[in-house]
Protein backbone atom coordinates (compact mmCIF):
# COMPACT_ATOMS: atom_id res chain seq x y z
CA UNK A 1 0.00 0.00 0.00
CA UNK A 2 1.35 3.45 -0.91
CA UNK A 3 2.06 5.89 1.90
CA UNK A 4 -1.08 7.90 2.58
CA UNK A 5 0.03 10.18 5.44
CA UNK A 6 3.51 11.57 6.10
CA UNK A 7 3.91 13.03 9.59
CA UNK A 8 6.75 15.56 9.74
CA UNK A 9 8.18 16.24 13.20
CA UNK A 10 10.78 19.08 13.15
CA UNK A 11 12.69 19.10 16.45
CA UNK A 12 15.75 20.30 18.32
CA UNK A 13 16.59 19.36 21.90
CA UNK A 14 13.29 17.64 22.69
CA UNK A 15 14.53 14.76 24.87
CA UNK A 16 11.86 15.50 27.48
CA UNK A 17 8.94 15.11 25.08
CA UNK A 18 9.88 13.31 21.87
CA UNK A 19 9.39 9.74 23.12
CA UNK A 20 5.85 10.55 24.28
CA UNK A 21 5.00 12.28 21.01
CA UNK A 22 6.30 9.41 18.88
CA UNK A 23 4.50 6.84 21.05
CA UNK A 24 1.19 8.64 20.40
CA UNK A 25 1.88 8.59 16.65
CA UNK A 26 2.99 4.95 16.61
CA UNK A 27 -0.12 3.81 18.49
CA UNK A 28 -2.53 5.25 15.94
CA UNK A 29 -5.37 3.00 14.72
CA UNK A 30 -4.11 3.40 11.19
CA UNK A 31 -2.77 0.90 8.62
CA UNK A 32 0.88 0.34 9.44
CA UNK A 33 2.04 0.57 5.83
CA UNK A 34 0.01 3.70 5.07
CA UNK A 35 1.94 6.12 7.28
CA UNK A 36 5.49 7.32 7.81
CA UNK A 37 6.93 9.46 10.61
CA UNK A 38 9.79 11.73 9.56
CA UNK A 39 11.64 13.12 12.58
CA UNK A 40 13.86 15.98 11.37
CA UNK A 41 16.45 16.77 14.01
CA UNK A 42 18.19 20.15 13.99
CA UNK A 43 21.51 18.91 15.37
CA UNK A 44 20.26 18.50 18.94
CA UNK A 45 22.84 18.78 21.71
CA UNK A 46 20.90 16.56 24.12
CA UNK A 47 19.86 12.89 23.82
CA UNK A 48 17.07 13.53 21.29
CA UNK A 49 18.83 11.83 18.31
CA UNK A 50 19.66 8.75 20.37
CA UNK A 51 16.07 8.42 21.57
CA UNK A 52 14.68 8.75 18.05
CA UNK A 53 17.28 6.38 16.58
CA UNK A 54 16.37 3.75 19.17
CA UNK A 55 12.67 4.04 18.29
CA UNK A 56 13.42 3.98 14.54
CA UNK A 57 15.36 0.74 15.00
CA UNK A 58 12.16 -0.84 16.37
CA UNK A 59 9.65 0.76 14.00
CA UNK A 60 10.37 1.05 10.24
CA UNK A 61 7.75 3.79 9.91
CA UNK A 62 10.02 6.16 11.90
CA UNK A 63 12.91 7.81 10.03
CA UNK A 64 15.48 10.12 11.59
CA UNK A 65 16.65 12.90 9.28
CA UNK A 66 19.39 15.41 10.09
CA UNK A 67 18.72 19.12 9.58
CA UNK A 68 22.12 20.91 9.53
CA UNK A 69 20.34 24.27 9.21
CA UNK A 70 18.75 23.68 12.64
CA UNK A 71 15.79 26.05 12.31
CA UNK A 72 12.30 24.58 12.32
CA UNK A 73 11.62 26.15 8.93
CA UNK A 74 14.50 24.21 7.38
CA UNK A 75 13.33 21.06 9.17
CA UNK A 76 9.84 21.42 7.76
CA UNK A 77 11.18 22.05 4.27
CA UNK A 78 13.43 18.99 4.46
CA UNK A 79 10.54 16.87 5.71
CA UNK A 80 8.37 17.99 2.78
CA UNK A 81 11.11 17.08 0.30
CA UNK A 82 11.56 13.62 1.84
CA UNK A 83 7.86 12.83 2.38
CA UNK A 84 6.18 10.15 0.28
CA UNK A 85 2.58 10.62 1.47
CA UNK A 86 -0.45 12.06 -0.26
CA UNK A 87 -1.19 14.10 2.87
CA UNK A 88 1.54 15.85 4.88
CA UNK A 89 0.98 16.66 8.56
CA UNK A 90 3.20 18.85 10.76
CA UNK A 91 3.50 17.85 14.42
CA UNK A 92 5.95 19.49 16.82
CA UNK A 93 7.97 17.44 19.29
CA UNK A 94 6.47 19.01 22.43
CA UNK A 95 2.77 18.29 22.24
CA UNK A 96 0.03 16.02 23.54
CA UNK A 97 -1.76 13.94 20.94
CA UNK A 98 -4.19 11.72 22.85
CA UNK A 99 -6.59 10.52 20.14
CA UNK A 100 -5.64 7.07 18.68
CA UNK A 101 -7.90 7.80 15.68
CA UNK A 102 -6.19 11.09 14.84
CA UNK A 103 -4.77 10.05 11.46
CA UNK A 104 -8.08 8.43 10.46
CA UNK A 105 -9.87 11.68 11.28
CA UNK A 106 -7.26 13.62 9.33
CA UNK A 107 -7.84 11.58 6.16
CA UNK A 108 -11.61 11.75 6.65
CA UNK A 109 -11.50 15.54 7.03
CA UNK A 110 -9.58 15.88 3.77
CA UNK A 111 -11.95 13.56 1.92
CA UNK A 112 -15.22 15.01 3.21
CA UNK A 113 -14.24 18.69 2.96
CA UNK A 114 -12.33 18.48 -0.31
CA UNK A 115 -10.01 21.12 1.16
CA UNK A 116 -6.43 21.65 0.09
CA UNK A 117 -5.24 21.99 3.68
CA UNK A 118 -6.53 21.58 7.22
CA UNK A 119 -6.34 23.74 10.34
CA UNK A 120 -6.79 22.65 13.93
CA UNK A 121 -7.09 24.08 17.46
CA UNK A 122 -3.78 24.25 19.28
CA UNK A 123 -4.48 25.08 22.95
CA UNK A 124 -1.60 25.03 25.42
CA UNK A 125 -3.45 23.69 28.49
CA UNK A 126 -1.48 20.44 28.74
CA UNK A 127 -1.63 18.07 31.68
CA UNK A 128 0.97 18.33 34.47
CA UNK A 129 1.41 22.06 33.79
CA UNK A 130 2.98 24.31 36.42
CA UNK A 131 1.09 27.43 37.62
CA UNK A 132 3.16 29.60 35.26
CA UNK A 133 2.43 27.28 32.34
CA UNK A 134 -1.27 27.31 33.19
CA UNK A 135 -1.19 31.10 33.20
CA UNK A 136 0.64 31.20 29.84
CA UNK A 137 -1.86 28.78 28.30
CA UNK A 138 -4.83 30.84 29.53
CA UNK A 139 -3.29 34.17 28.51
CA UNK A 140 -2.39 32.96 25.01
CA UNK A 141 -6.04 31.95 24.46
CA UNK A 142 -7.30 35.37 25.56
CA UNK A 143 -8.49 37.87 22.92
CA UNK A 144 -5.70 40.18 24.10
CA UNK A 145 -3.10 37.39 24.12
CA UNK A 146 -2.95 36.34 20.47
CA UNK A 147 -3.37 37.80 16.98
CA UNK A 148 -7.01 38.87 16.52
CA UNK A 149 -7.27 37.28 13.06
CA UNK A 150 -6.24 33.82 14.27
CA UNK A 151 -8.68 30.91 14.44
CA UNK A 152 -6.26 28.77 16.43
CA UNK A 153 -8.49 28.73 19.52
CA UNK A 154 -11.76 28.29 17.64
CA UNK A 155 -13.98 25.22 18.04
CA UNK A 156 -16.24 25.61 14.98
CA UNK A 157 -15.81 23.48 11.83
CA UNK A 158 -15.68 25.87 8.88
CA UNK A 159 -13.65 27.07 5.92
CA UNK A 160 -11.16 29.68 7.14
CA UNK A 161 -8.11 31.53 5.80
CA UNK A 162 -5.12 29.23 5.96
CA UNK A 163 -2.66 31.82 7.23
CA UNK A 164 -3.08 31.28 10.96
CA UNK A 165 -4.06 27.63 11.28
CA UNK A 166 -3.11 25.31 8.40
CA UNK A 167 -0.91 22.40 9.54
CA UNK A 168 -1.82 19.55 7.15
CA UNK A 169 -1.56 19.73 3.39
CA UNK A 170 -2.22 17.80 0.22
CA UNK A 171 1.01 17.13 -1.65
CA UNK A 172 -0.36 19.20 -4.55
CA UNK A 173 -0.24 22.33 -2.36
CA UNK A 174 3.56 22.30 -2.30
CA UNK A 175 3.69 21.60 -6.02
CA UNK A 176 1.59 24.72 -6.57
CA UNK A 177 2.94 27.28 -4.05
CA UNK A 178 6.38 25.89 -3.14
CA UNK A 179 7.97 24.74 0.10
CA UNK A 180 8.48 26.38 3.51
CA UNK A 181 10.85 29.35 3.34
CA UNK A 182 13.85 28.28 5.43
CA UNK A 183 15.13 31.87 5.78
CA UNK A 184 12.46 32.37 8.45
CA UNK A 185 13.36 31.67 12.09
CA UNK A 186 9.67 31.92 13.03
CA UNK A 187 6.36 32.42 11.23
CA UNK A 188 7.45 30.13 8.39
CA UNK A 189 4.08 28.42 8.68
CA UNK A 190 2.22 31.74 8.44
CA UNK A 191 4.32 32.70 5.41
CA UNK A 192 3.56 29.43 3.59
CA UNK A 193 -0.10 29.66 4.52
CA UNK A 194 -0.25 33.22 3.21
CA UNK A 195 0.93 31.95 -0.18
CA UNK A 196 -1.78 29.29 0.01
CA UNK A 197 -4.42 31.97 0.59
CA UNK A 198 -3.04 34.08 -2.27
CA UNK A 199 -3.26 31.07 -4.57
CA UNK A 200 -6.98 30.73 -3.79
CA UNK A 201 -6.63 27.32 -2.13
CA UNK A 202 -9.08 26.30 0.59
CA UNK A 203 -8.46 25.49 4.25
CA UNK A 204 -10.94 23.51 6.39
CA UNK A 205 -10.80 24.04 10.16
CA UNK A 206 -11.31 20.65 11.85
CA UNK A 207 -11.83 20.88 15.65
CA UNK A 208 -11.51 17.09 15.96
CA UNK A 209 -7.82 17.41 15.03
CA UNK A 210 -6.95 19.38 18.16
CA UNK A 211 -3.43 18.98 19.55
CA UNK A 212 -2.29 20.44 22.88
CA UNK A 213 1.07 22.17 22.85
CA UNK A 214 3.47 22.45 25.77
CA UNK A 215 3.73 26.12 26.83
CA UNK A 216 7.03 27.67 27.82
CA UNK A 217 8.01 26.91 31.40
CA UNK A 218 9.08 30.41 32.44
CA UNK A 219 8.46 34.06 31.67
CA UNK A 220 11.99 34.33 30.27
CA UNK A 221 11.32 31.45 27.89
CA UNK A 222 8.01 33.01 26.86
CA UNK A 223 9.73 36.36 26.23
CA UNK A 224 12.33 34.76 23.96
CA UNK A 225 9.63 32.85 22.06
CA UNK A 226 7.52 35.95 21.45
CA UNK A 227 10.56 38.01 20.40
CA UNK A 228 11.15 35.40 17.69
CA UNK A 229 7.49 35.60 16.68
CA UNK A 230 7.69 39.39 16.52
CA UNK A 231 10.74 39.18 14.29
CA UNK A 232 8.99 36.64 12.10
CA UNK A 233 6.00 38.95 11.66
CA UNK A 234 8.23 41.78 10.41
CA UNK A 235 10.03 39.42 8.05
CA UNK A 236 6.61 38.31 6.78
CA UNK A 237 5.59 41.94 6.15
CA UNK A 238 8.89 42.58 4.40
CA UNK A 239 8.39 39.64 2.03
CA UNK A 240 4.63 40.18 1.64
CA UNK A 241 3.85 43.91 2.08
CA UNK A 242 0.13 43.23 1.81
CA UNK A 243 0.23 41.56 5.26
CA UNK A 244 0.95 44.90 6.93
CA UNK A 245 -1.86 46.12 9.16
CA UNK A 246 -2.36 48.31 12.19
CA UNK A 247 -3.43 45.28 14.23
CA UNK A 248 -0.15 43.54 13.52
CA UNK A 249 1.90 46.62 14.41
CA UNK A 250 0.13 47.39 17.71
CA UNK A 251 2.82 45.62 19.83
CA UNK A 252 5.58 47.68 18.18
CA UNK A 253 3.63 50.91 18.68
CA UNK A 254 3.03 49.98 22.32
CA UNK A 255 6.72 49.36 23.00
CA UNK A 256 7.73 52.59 21.23
CA UNK A 257 5.08 54.56 23.09
CA UNK A 258 6.44 53.67 26.52
CA UNK A 259 9.72 55.65 26.37
CA UNK A 260 8.41 58.30 23.98
CA UNK A 261 5.41 59.05 26.20
CA UNK A 262 7.57 59.14 29.32
CA UNK A 263 10.01 61.56 27.71
CA UNK A 264 7.22 63.81 26.44
CA UNK A 265 5.67 63.82 29.91
CA UNK A 266 8.83 65.35 31.36
CA UNK A 267 8.25 68.48 29.29
CA UNK A 268 4.47 68.82 29.31
CA UNK A 269 1.95 68.16 32.04
CA UNK A 270 -0.70 67.55 29.37
CA UNK A 271 1.51 64.96 27.71
CA UNK A 272 2.11 63.38 31.11
CA UNK A 273 -1.63 63.29 31.79
CA UNK A 274 -2.29 61.72 28.39
CA UNK A 275 0.50 59.19 28.95
CA UNK A 276 -0.83 58.17 32.35
CA UNK A 277 -4.37 57.94 30.96
CA UNK A 278 -3.26 55.61 28.15
CA UNK A 279 -1.30 53.48 30.61
CA UNK A 280 -4.33 53.31 32.87
CA UNK A 281 -6.52 52.25 29.94
CA UNK A 282 -3.98 49.58 28.96
CA UNK A 283 -3.84 48.18 32.48
CA UNK A 284 -7.65 48.14 32.61
CA UNK A 285 -7.71 46.13 29.36
CA UNK A 286 -5.13 43.74 30.82
CA UNK A 287 -7.23 43.31 33.95
CA UNK A 288 -10.43 42.69 31.99
CA UNK A 289 -8.63 40.28 29.68
CA UNK A 290 -7.26 38.43 32.70
CA UNK A 291 -10.67 38.16 34.34
CA UNK A 292 -12.04 36.70 31.12
CA UNK A 293 -9.72 33.69 31.23
CA UNK A 294 -9.19 33.11 34.96
CA UNK A 295 -11.85 30.40 34.92
CA UNK A 296 -9.63 28.39 32.55
CA UNK A 297 -6.82 27.96 35.05
CA UNK A 298 -6.73 25.35 37.75
CA UNK A 299 -5.57 27.40 40.73
CA UNK A 300 -5.33 30.95 42.03
CA UNK A 301 -1.55 30.82 41.96
CA UNK A 302 -1.79 30.46 38.20
CA UNK A 303 -4.49 33.12 37.91
CA UNK A 304 -2.25 35.67 39.62
CA UNK A 305 0.34 35.28 36.86
CA UNK A 306 -2.05 36.01 33.96
CA UNK A 307 -1.76 39.86 33.92
CA UNK A 308 2.05 39.59 34.03
CA UNK A 309 2.04 37.02 31.22
CA UNK A 310 -0.11 39.26 29.00
CA UNK A 311 2.25 42.19 29.52
CA UNK A 312 5.25 39.97 28.69
CA UNK A 313 3.50 38.83 25.49
CA UNK A 314 2.95 42.42 24.34
CA UNK A 315 6.41 43.67 25.29
CA UNK A 316 8.21 40.70 23.70
CA UNK A 317 6.19 40.84 20.48
CA UNK A 318 6.80 44.57 20.11
CA UNK A 319 10.48 44.32 20.97
CA UNK A 320 10.89 41.53 18.44
CA UNK A 321 9.30 43.67 15.73
CA UNK A 322 11.61 46.60 16.42
CA UNK A 323 14.65 44.34 16.65
CA UNK A 324 13.95 42.79 13.25
CA UNK A 325 13.21 46.21 11.76
CA UNK A 326 16.64 47.57 12.75
CA UNK A 327 18.70 44.37 12.84
CA UNK A 328 17.24 41.87 10.36
CA UNK A 329 18.40 38.26 10.29
CA UNK A 330 19.66 38.17 6.73
CA UNK A 331 20.31 34.44 6.52
CA UNK A 332 20.30 31.28 8.56
CA UNK A 333 23.58 31.36 10.54
CA UNK A 334 23.64 27.54 10.52
CA UNK A 335 23.63 27.27 6.72
CA UNK A 336 26.27 24.93 5.36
Amino acid sequence: MAVLVSVIVPIRNEERFIERTLLALRQQNFPLDAAEILVVDGESTDKTPEIVASIAAQDPRVRLLTNPRRWSSAGRALGVREAAGDYLLIVDGHCELQDPDYLNKLVRAFETSGADCLGRPQPQDVSRATPVQQAIAAARSSPVGHHPDSFIYSDQPQFVPAHSVAVAYRRSVFEQVGNFDDSFDACEDVELNHRIDKAGLRCWFAPELQIRYEPRGSLAGLFRQLVRYGRGRVRLMRKHPETRSLKTLVPALFVAGLPVGLLAGLFSKWAALFYLSVLGLYLAIILLGSLGVIRKVGCWRAAAWIPVVLIVIHLASGWGQWREAFQPIRENPFSK
